[in-house]
């Protein structure tokens, strides 16, 4: 009768650890969503739709590196190498 006591008692602390994982999987899966809110108001706010944001991201890199290559067109060479 000891052997099923202490299976229903191991039963029974395994069952409490199981729910304590899946209330703090709830919990952290409720915490992804209102991030996930938050950002897709500010993408909305930027006028960014979700799936042009790739698109969007390699734009401004190429108009990035072109004005930084304007700007060193732009420097006085003959200056800076004295």
């Amino acid at each position: 009768m000891s052997d099923f006591n202490q299976e229903i008692d191991s039963l029974k602390e395994d069952l409490d650890k199981a729910k304590n994982k899946r209330y703090r999987a709830e919990a952290r899966m409720e915490e992804l969503k209102k991030n996930k809110q938050k950002i897709l108001a500010e993408l909305e706010d930027l006028g960014v739709a979700p799936e042009e944001l790739e698109d969007k991201i390699a734009s401004l890199e190429t108009e990035l590196e072109e004005l930084i290559a304007e700007a060193k067109e732009l420097l006085p060479q003959d200056i800076l190498n004295d």
